[in-house]
């Protein structure tokens, strides 16, 4: 009864984390979500002042494409650091979905069912890396490194170290067509994103999750289930790859072993500039969504601009960096500490 209680408390704590950020807005003035999306603005100016090309409606298209699978890998990359953990095997989950649903669909199965078994392989691979983090006690960065190894060269192999082609024309429809003058691919993302927010937001799971990241050892002292909440984020991780590696197949028309290729170093970008802390307990899909957008406008402003792809990659380590230092900045004032 005690726990239970204990149980309610501390899921009652958790549906307020809007109080948090208030607190962070009064003291610093715009919590770290804000700032982003603000440096994200203020890029889109720039670059409609600076280029003829950029807010033309096929570049704009462009982005949201681009955007659409990265927020969904991000998305899904987010639940593991909630709870203290990381995935860095989701690149070569998206290829290997891709190569494996291809693969199905080439060999005369129906859509359906062929995106039916890609799903449940990343259910197994998400509840592989769940098995290996809570039973075996191995660290989530080890064995999800291993999983970036191992998953690449899966791809490899059931491809024959090829690209599959000859998938049907509808999956390509699918990924070119636009809903009100917006593709389909940032449809399927939105809704993909509008349900994990709710998971977060509005149900148990996600409070117990915010709670395990925080605190591991008083959630546990609280009666949550640890190791459904560890399953259920390592899940979601591996499922929504799974999801962005088909829809990329369908969008390049082809199943690649060699796509995907460090997507899961941009996810855990997007998610930490988004507002979520590598040590666990706070993120939300929307902050998430924005350092996504953060990253793929920067990409595409150096396409347009003809910046080398290098100098690409060092904006995005120092604007990782920067945001990490100001996220400590943060915890150091609401602690005290100088």
């Amino acid at each position: 009864m005690a726990a239970h209680d204990a149980n309610l408390s501390l899921g009652r704590r958790m549906k307020a984390p809007a109080a948090t950020r208030t607190r962070h807005l009064r003291k610093w003035g715009l919590p770290v979500e804000t700032l982003v999306l603000g440096l994200t603005l203020a890029l889109w100016i720039v670059m409609a002042l600076t280029t003829s090309t950029f807010l033309t409606a096929n570049n704009l298209v462009n982005i949201l494409r681009q955007v659409s699978i990265d927020s969904i890998i991000a998305f899904g990359v987010l639940f593991p650091i909630l709870i203290r953990g990381i995935d860095l095997s989701v690149g070569s989950v998206v290829a290997l979905s891709g190569v494996v649903c291809a693969t199905l669909l080439t060999a005369g199965l129906p859509i359906p069912l062929a995106i039916g078994v890609t799903l449940l392989l990343g259910v197994a691979i998400g509840s592989l890396n769940a098995f290996a983090v809570y039973r075996l006690g191995i660290p989530a960065f080890i064995i999800t490194l291993a999983g970036l190894q191992a998953f690449r060269g899966g791809a490899f192999l059931v491809s024959d170290g090829t690209s599959v082609f000859g998938l049907p024309k509808a999956l390509s429809t699918f990924a070119r067509a636009e809903w009100l003058g917006i593709p389909s691919l940032f449809w399927s993302m939105l809704v993909i994103g509008l349900v994990l927010h709710f998971i977060l937001s509005r149900t148990r799971t996600g409070r117990y999750m915010v709670a395990m990241g925080s605190n591991h050892e008083s959630a546990r002292r609280a009666g949550i289930n640890i190791k459904r909440i560890v399953f259920f984020a390592y899940i979601i991780s591996s499922v929504t790859a799974c999801i962005a590696g088909m829809l990329l197949m369908a969008r390049m028309s082809i199943g690649s072993p060699t796509a995907g290729v460090a997507y899961e170093l941009n996810a855990i970008a997007a998610a930490v500039v988004g507002g979520a802390s590598l040590f666990g307990g706070r993120g939300s899909v929307l902050g998430t969504f924005i350092g996504a957008l953060l990253f793929a406008t920067i990409a595409n402003a150096a396409n347009l601009l003809g910046i080398d792809s290098f100098w690409q990659m060092v904006a995005t380590g120092v604007l990782i960096a920067a945001v990490v230092y100001v996220d400590n900045l943060h915890k150091r004032r609401q602690s005290g500490v100088k």
